[in-house]
């Protein structure tokens, strides 16, 4: 057995490696499991180079380079592998000498031109307040609260109350006010925008819509103006704030992220997302006009240089992350760690189309059809994201290129849940996870059964955190069996035991969609497929990260025993180095190995 594999076992007939199945002809596991994914792009106050994290070679490390790509560097070497969803951003010191960020519950500084990290104190989300000071956060008491510290000596210094969780902290030009999100103890359904005064330690509350979200505070680079965002229309628009009024910039009906202001005071950069597109645009603060400087694809990241021009990470269905400037008519690539075999493959684009579920709504997808589709019915992948406050969009998805070449089709569907879409549908299951969502992927397969290139007895469903909670109930609550079989990818069995044993992240999370258990006991239930396990009829294949926090092994190991109990067919596998997310080269080409040979062997 592999020393990065623990358990491996299996009840029934496990799927066997089929001698007439070759390799797909032009994808490999290690080309995919090898390309370097760069994210939380941060500029240089001076706006000449840029900070960034990226994920190769077993780490997920800090680097900087030039604008242009020039003077690339690695700055640290002892960063374990972080998916990137969740990591945080290094920050430059305002002198551009240093570098801070995050790592093992720790706050570190290098020197920007290399050297020894220094170990400071336990923390996250570093930004510099001045040359000397940091203003992080610490997790005490299950809260998060913004602190100071002296590079020198650093002792925190708590800055927010302990009333609820800090994050997303903007510091003012002035050094003197910190624009925050806070996120009340007492109401999971709403967050706050605060204004922190370090010279008094007042604390005054800017915004505050009961029932809705804030977050990307940025002031103005004049320091008048903080431009955030605000669910209160329906999507996260851009609002802001400039003298004490408040009011809303965008009508865009779309989801504004990553905000960052031009030095005239005049223009933000953002993020604008809509039914999972997402383009690098520019917002006029004054007119509200929002102009598109390059359309997604998905953009990320994006940070204004010392000459104007704006630089971020991009990514689309054909295109593997890179860094690129965006100044003149086309976007040009500064930074690419693609293996060559990746971008010489041929890439499937999908079709973005939409389907009826059981109740008349209509469920967008990227529906990818192979090119082997012409000569006769193909098997297809279902696949429901995770989150489930997330959406499978016009992003680079290498393990479902590498099926597409072997010839299956691949579903991303986007059930009731999903972001992009608007608050109405991203609510559209709160309450009751598990059942109308569940809904949405049995009618994912009706749809495609209905297609005269698939063939409907060789549909499966996988999918990974809440997608795996996905495929999981939809083979307990489908009388009709309609899938060929299902692959759950560290995901719930059991939401009520998963809030008992999760991070407070997960708890938080289930809690802010689902109440409390005590509030919705029977919700909690009806949501867990765990109690509808005798209903299972297909092959399951369950795999987990040993160290995964956020949905803890127990949720497979409870699934993997009443399977067992019950005479059911599943392979169960687990990989004792990985978390919330199969990174690590080895554990990701052996549970996609893995994941081949089950799908070829029940989808023949």
């Amino acid at each position: 057995m592999s020393m990065w594999v623990n358990i491996d076992e299996h009840n029934g007939v496990p799927s066997q490696p089929r001698p007439d199945a070759a390799p797909p002809p032009h994808w490999r596991l290690d080309a995919i499991a090898a390309v370097g994914r760069p994210h939380h792009l941060v500029a240089s106050a001076a706006g000449h180079e840029v900070a960034f994290v990226l994920d190769a070679g077993e780490a997920s490390d800090v680097w900087v380079m030039g604008v242009d790509g020039s003077g690339l560097r690695r700055l640290t070497t002892v960063r374990d592998p972080h998916a990137f969803w969740e990591d945080t951003a290094p920050a430059w010191s305002p002198d551009g000498t240093r570098v801070a960020f995050a790592e093992g519950g720790s706050i570190h500084v290098v020197a920007a031109t290399g050297g020894p990290p220094r170990t400071l104190v336990e923390g996250g989300s570093p930004q510099w307040l001045d040359d000397a000071h940091l203003l992080i956060t610490v997790d005490r008491d299950r809260v998060s609260r913004l602190c100071r510290i002296a590079v020198d000596d650093p002792w925190p210094v708590a800055m927010s109350p302990a009333d609820g969780h800090a994050w997303a902290a903007s510091i003012a030009p002035d050094r003197r006010r910190i624009a925050y999100v806070h996120a009340p103890r007492d109401d999971r359904k709403r967050s706050e925008l605060r204004l922190l005064d370090l010279t008094d330690g007042s604390v005054t509350t800017l915004v505050s819509d009961r029932g809705f979200f804030v977050g990307n505070p940025a002031f103005s680079p004049d320091g008048r103006a903080v431009a955030y965002t605000s669910e209160r229309s329906g999507w996260s628009e851009v609002h802001l704030i400039d003298g004490g009024e408040e009011r809303r910039v965008t009508s865009d009906e779309a989801d504004f992220s990553e905000l960052s202001w031009h030095r005239d005071d005049r223009r933000l950069v953002a993020r604008r997302t809509r039914h999972g597109v997402g383009d690098l645009v520019t917002v006029d603060t004054a007119s509200g006009d929002v102009t598109v400087l390059a359309p997604g694809g998905s953009w990320s990241s994006p940070q204004w240089t010392a000459g104007g021009d704006v630089i971020a990470v991009y990514e689309d269905h054909a295109t593997a992350p890179r860094i690129r400037a965006v100044a003149g008519a086309e976007p040009v690539t500064c930074l690419s760690m693609v293996p060559a075999a990746i971008d010489a493959a041929p890439h499937v684009t999908p079709e973005v189309v939409a389907y009826r579920s059981f109740d008349g709504l209509e469920v967008p997808g990227f529906l990818f059809r192979p090119a082997t589709a012409d000569g006769g019915r193909c098997p297809v992948v279902v696949y429901p994201h995770g989150g489930p406050t997330s959406h499978y969009g016009d992003e680079w998805d290498g393990h479902a290129q590498y099926f597409l070449d072997k010839g299956y089709g691949w579903f991303a569907v986007n059930f009731r849940g999903s972001t992009s879409y608007g608050l109405d549908f991203e609510h559209a299951e709160h309450g009751r996870w598990g059942v109308a969502d569940t809904e949405d992927c049995l009618a994912a397969y009706d749809y495609l059964a209905g297609l005269d290139w698939v063939d409907p007895g060789r549909i499966a469903i996988f999918g990974a955190s809440y997608g795996s909670y996905m495929a999981l109930a939809a083979l307990a609550r489908d009388p009709q069996r309609r899938f060929a079989c299902g692959v759950a990818k560290y995901g719930d069995c059991d939401i009520l035991t998963s809030w008992a044993q999760g991070d407070q992240v997960g708890i938080e999370d289930l809690e802010r969609m689902m109440g409390h258990p005590s509030e919705n006991r029977e919700g909690y239930r009806e949501g867990s497929p765990i109690h509808w396990v005798a209903d299972i009829e297909r092959p399951l294949l369950i795999a987990h990260g040993e160290q995964d926090e956020r949905v803890h092994p127990k949720q497979s190991q409870q699934v993997t025993e009443a399977l067992r109990r019950l005479g059911k067919t599943f392979e169960y596998v687990t990989y004792p180095t990985e978390g919330h997310g199969l990174l690590r080269r080895a554990p990701q080409i052996h549970f996609y190995e893995r994941l081949e040979r089950f799908l070829d062997w029940y989808l023949m």
